[in-house]
């Protein structure tokens, strides 16, 4: 199965039968991640995103197209109606634990101890546990407890 790009042009899934590699291939770059954080986070213009990330215009304009493309973002009328806002669709809330996962392996792995770094709370101001994959009995999972099936 091959998907478009915003250009129009077709092209072949990076390995058509990984649910990772697709994603990646969709939000694997971390402009569009660092988008789709900012989004969860509040971001609503062109103007919020590429203020929070510091990204080139041609870039942001790219990503914001992709990630709308492909359904992760939608474009919605602001209050005023003089321009138009970006806002996450249910495929991008449902990005929610990967960039939390993300988030708690940076804190595990790209800060040096005591390095101060942004930490993520939930509405009371306590911060969010450590997201671990569980099975059902509620034992963890990890890559030495788990394997892929690949289709035939």
């Amino acid at each position: 199965m091959a998907r478009d790009d915003t250009d129009g042009r077709s092209t072949a899934w990076t390995d058509p039968s990984c649910p990772v590699a697709r994603t990646v291939d969709l939000v694997g770059d971390r402009w569009s991640l660092l988008v789709v954080r900012d989004a969860m986070d509040g971001a609503h213009s062109f103007t919020d995103f590429q203020q929070r990330t510091g990204i080139a215009r041609n870039i942001l304009t790219d990503r914001l197209r992709k990630l709308t493309a492909h359904g992760l973002l939608t474009q919605v009328e602001a209050p005023s109606g003089r321009r138009r806002l970006y806002a996450l669709t249910e495929a991008g809330k449902d990005l929610f634990a990967v960039i939390v996962t993300l988030r708690q392996w940076g804190e595990r792995h790209a800060f040096e101890a005591g390095e101060p770094h942004s930490v993520l709370v939930d509405g009371d101001g306590a911060r969010v546990p450590d997201l671990l994959p569980v099975a059902p009995d509620g034992s963890p999972l990890t890559s030495d407890t788990t394997s892929v099936r690949r289709p035939t």
